[in-house]
């Protein structure tokens, strides 16, 4: 039987004057055991989600603030991370995604700390890291500041998600710490395709490439050969038409067992911290540029060092919630007697698959105790 791993929890009742909910957040975490964690003069990455521009579900910069000011209480160098996206939008590369960091809130004088894109300005400056245990992933790429910072702290939106079915701790710190190419190996086999109506015939992608995958055909129009292409994703950096894209079509449960294998590699060997936020809770991902109402009330802030106790603690949480109406749970008819929330509003996921993978490959253990402060 998996060891228990302690969750702490406290609600968003501030019924006095006397503390705000960023103090209630920095006594939440050192009541978790965050101020055990040597910090002095240590670089301290703290992985959060900056919200598509357009969506407002993110997490506020306030929450940042209050973790940052944390770390430098106790001597620590924070900064703000995430890496590129691997869909078009507002941040595929590193200076749309910190202008949109910015646009949405996330500034040095909001934050009291600096944002670093972990995986460089293209997406493709990554740490192949082994995966012990792994099951689909040997190596992991991940972002190379995330790997350089001598302690990880996750600090996450909890939601749903449409290809993951919950967006909690681990999907935030393995397919968010990917980098281009690591987030393509976890939702495909790895391999781009070109969309021929974007593609102008530059080349670029011909002279990035090592191997030789790009072929050209009789129109100058660029396809990807299969069998020469080792999935480095050097081609979606540069093609200046975004017309070389990734399939999207790992199915479901495979998805999350790699989410779970990476996540190991991002956290393994070094101190950690988990913090999850359970409000907001949007039926989508904040990598949407909209989102949703939520789907049930806000419930608290969890954190541990086990991230897979922390996300079965939130989905415990979620599911003990009354779904509000007028929402997606309840154009899909969903009551609070049907029990999992996240697959009535997306029925082909299977969002357990990672935490009893993560649990399976000695990530963490979904038995948890639920300490309230």
């Amino acid at each position: 039987m998996a060891e228990t791993s302690k969750v702490y929890f406290a609600d968003f009742r501030c019924p006095s004057w006397r503390e705000n909910l960023p103090q209630k957040l920095a006594r939440l975490l050192m009541t978790a055991g965050f101020g055990d964690i040597e910090m002095e003069g240590k670089y301290v990455a703290i992985k959060m989600h900056f919200g598509e521009p357009g969506n407002l579900a993110y997490l506020r910069p306030n929450w940042a603030r209050a973790v940052a000011d944390l770390v430098k209480s106790q001597g620590g160098k924070p900064f703000l991370t995430d890496c590129n996206t691997l869909y078009i939008g507002g941040r595929k590369n590193a200076l749309d995604h910190i202008e949109s960091a910015y646009v949405n809130g996330f500034t040095p004088y909001s934050t009291g700390c600096h944002i670093l894109i972990a995986d460089g300005l293209k997406g493709n400056d990554e740490v192949s890291v082994p995966v012990e245990g792994g099951e689909y992933i040997r190596e992991a790429k991940i972002g190379r500041a995330i790997m350089d910072a001598d302690v990880f702290i996750s600090l996450t939106h909890f939601k749903g998600h449409e290809q993951a079915g919950m967006g909690g701790t681990l999907k935030n710190i393995g397919m968010g710490c990917g980098s281009r190419a690591g987030k393509m190996e976890q939702h495909n086999s790895g391999k781009p395709f070109v969309k021929q109506k974007r593609c102008v015939g530059c080349r670029a992608c011909a002279r990035i490439c090592a191997h030789g995958a790009p072929q050209f055909g009789p129109d100058g129009k660029a396809t990807i050969d299969e069998s020469r292409c080792v999935g480095c994703a050097r081609c979606l950096a540069v093609c200046p038409k975004d017309a070389i894209q990734t399939k999207f079509d790992e199915a479901p449960a495979i998805l999350n067992k790699k989410i779970a294998e990476y996540t190991k590699a991002v956290v393994w060997g070094r101190p950690c911290f988990h913090i999850s936020l359970v409000m907001d809770v949007s039926p989508n991902c904040d990598c949407h540029g909209e989102n949703d109402v939520p789907i049930v009330p806000d419930v608290g802030m969890f954190a541990s060092f086990d991230p897979v106790a922390l996300d079965q603690a939130c989905a415990d949480a979620v599911m003990a919630q009354t779904p509000f109406g007028n929402s997606a749970l309840s154009d899909q008819g969903c009551t609070c007697q049907d029990g999992d929330f996240f697959r009535a509003v997306h029925p082909d996921t299977h969002w357990q698959v990672c935490l009893e993978h993560g649990e399976k490959i000695g990530l963490g253990s979904r038995a948890y105790e639920l300490i309230k402060i």
